[in-house]
């Protein structure tokens, strides 16, 4: 089969990974530059130009469009499936994922267990948000921040008022959310794709540091995960359409409460991790269904 792959970077470890698995298989691996691709739309002819060459006989296409990036490689992978071309990623399941609003209410929706959120139209009652995830310490959370960017934990109310009308000055979308002691500064990442769960590991923050992300300095290992923690990660990424997704957990008194449901997790921290040959469940996935 003639696969793409959707990356900037053709040196990223998940961009080889993925290359690396498809050539294995004797598949045609092709990287395309999301980015600099040129969308021709006219009846019934969708097209995709490439560095001057139309982009042609493809069988399936895998999508690893950086978070800066959405709308316009939302808009490659919707013109890849107008070409009848299967996306191991479903363009609106990205669009979806992308917004973490619109991610909370389709996770509140399908009864899965969350962190009380709040999110208001820049109100000047900052009071009442902090008010409304249960008082301080709290979480606020940047809506396009990505790898624990844009993520500051509020230790008290006087802290949480200042930066939450610090970011309504800059009119920056934010929201307050409940902080999670008994996390212990952990969270669990699991990986699914199509329907199973592939790997699953656990990442401790460095000390001192609540966010967990691998990218912020923290460590992984792998980890057994309970019944109801992997019904609540599978149902999370059914619930947001994904057929591959990295799902994000934290482990709580009250059971598993999602984070967030991510649409290109990164295979390097849970290959190390778990010792699993993770790009090669995408690639037979992408077999399955191309």
């Amino acid at each position: 089969m003639r696969i793409v792959v959707l990356s900037q970077n053709p040196n990223l470890y998940s961009t080889r990974r993925l290359i690396e698995a498809g050539e294995k298989k004797g598949h045609e691996m092709i990287i395309i530059d999301h980015t600099k691709c040129n969308l021709v739309i006219e009846k019934k002819n969708p097209t995709i130009v490439y560095k001057g060459k139309e982009i042609k006989d493809i069988d399936g296409v895998i999508p690893r469009i950086g978070a800066s990036v959405t709308f316009f490689g939302t808009a490659v992978v919707r013109q890849f499936e107008m070409m009848k071309v299967f996306s191991a990623t479903e363009s609106q399941a990205l669009v979806r994922s992308r917004d973490k609003l619109r991610s909370l209410q389709i996770l509140s929706r399908a009864g899965l267990g969350l962190p009380k959120t709040v999110f208001t139209n820049y109100s000047k009652d900052v009071g009442q948000v902090v008010d409304g995830v249960g008082g301080a310490p709290l979480v606020i959370k940047l809506l396009e921040g990505t790898q624990g960017l844009g993520v500051v934990l509020a230790d008290n109310k006087n802290s949480a008022e200042s930066i939450l009308e610090a970011f309504n000055g800059l009119q920056a979308r934010v929201i307050a959310q409940e902080f999670i002691k008994e996390a212990g500064g952990a969270d669990i990442r699991v990986f699914i794709v199509d329907g199973v769960v592939v790997g699953a590991m656990k990442r401790q923050g460095k000390e001192g540091e609540f966010r967990s992300n691998l990218h912020r300095g923290g460590s992984a290992n792998v980890i057994e995960l309970t019944d109801e923690e992997e019904n609540a990660a599978l149902k999370a990424a059914k619930a947001m359409g994904l057929g591959i997704a990295g799902v994000d957990l934290l482990q709580s008194s009250r059971g598993p409460l999602i984070l967030e449901v991510n649409s290109s997790p990164g295979l390097e921290g849970i290959e190390t991790a778990t010792g699993k040959n993770i790009a090669n469940y995408i690639i037979k996935y992408v077999e399955r269904n191309a």
